[in-house]
């Protein structure tokens, strides 16, 4: 398997107030303390934004770069969704990432609302998903959907109507479908061949389904541990795992574990939490 980390494991998130950032010295240097060889690239500007610095940055904790997320308005057809799309692209590529993973956000902050869109605007965001495949392969990048708590693509409906309508490929996170409505397993098996990249995640079901019902904001609900190591939560992992591998998929597993440090979280729970994933993964794989 080939398995790379992500900055968000370790409380680093784009959306305002979140939670304690750590730096980025102590983020990478605790990836490959665990042996991970790979990452994601983090939220916009946490690591380096010039492609030779954030290389360098890289090389010194041995790292290499798998791609990144990248959450811009896919509704409204601005020409700035786009330039976005070239800036990041331009930064993935030259650093030697191969993926880019995108959500169709709303343009609010955070994921806490989710304003309803019209048919001419979900049309419109199938486009421009379309449109920003086009300009990232033109840097050499291939793009996967994310479906995202918070985004335009997240209920069990609209993961189905983007199939339907898009021949994009998607990034099976398994924590977000799950809480979303979506069973991952079942998604995998069904829909084998759009599957692009992949986020491990596990979730407490329980804490899910208050915020797929709308009682609790995403936020809160990671402040409360929502998300757990892997084999720790209702997410079933073994079995996601070994239906890719029947399937053939040879991308990136990428652990993620959304989580928000609070002025009094232990520093070290995002290495001991990603160490259980890794631990989880090596029994489930033997």
């Amino acid at each position: 398997m080939k398995i790379a980390g992500a900055p968000i494991s370790w409380g680093v998130c784009e959306v305002p107030g979140w939670g304690k950032v750590l730096d980025a010295d102590t983020v990478l240097g605790q990836m490959a303390s665990l042996g991970l060889r790979a990452t994601e690239l983090g939220p916009p500007d946490y690591l380096p934004a010039e492609p030779r610095a954030l290389k360098a940055l890289l090389d010194e904790h041995g790292l290499t770069l798998v791609g990144g997320f990248l959450a811009v308005p896919l509704h409204t057809g601005e020409q700035s969704t786009v330039d976005e799309v070239d800036r990041v692209a331009a930064l993935l590529a030259a650093a030697g990432a191969e993926v880019l993973v995108l959500a169709a956000a709303t343009g609010l902050d955070g994921y806490d609302e989710r304003p309803a869109l019209t048919d001419h605007e979900w049309r419109t965001l199938v486009d421009t998903a379309a449109l920003v495949r086009d300009h990232a392969a033109r840097h050499g990048l291939r793009t996967a959907l994310h479906p995202h708590v918070g985004t335009h693509v997240e209920r069990a409906t609209e993961v189905e109507r983007f199939l339907a309508d898009s021949d994009l490929d998607l990034c099976l996170d398994t924590g977000h479908l799950l809480i979303g409505g979506t069973d991952p397993v079942d998604l995998a098996r069904r829909h084998p061949e759009r599957i692009g990249h992949v986020h491990l995640k596990d979730v407490r079901a329980d804490i899910a389904a208050t915020v797929r019902a709308g009682d609790i904001g995403y936020t809160a609900a990671v402040q409360q541990r929502m998300y757990v190591p892997l084999g720790e939560g209702d997410v079933d992992v073994a079995a996601l795992v070994a239906s890719l591998r029947d399937a053939g998929y040879a991308g990136w597993y990428v652990l993620e574990q959304d989580t928000a440090l609070g002025d009094d979280s232990p520093l070290d729970t995002p290495v001991r939490d990603t160490a259980g994933s890794l631990a989880h993964l090596t029994r489930i794989t033997a």
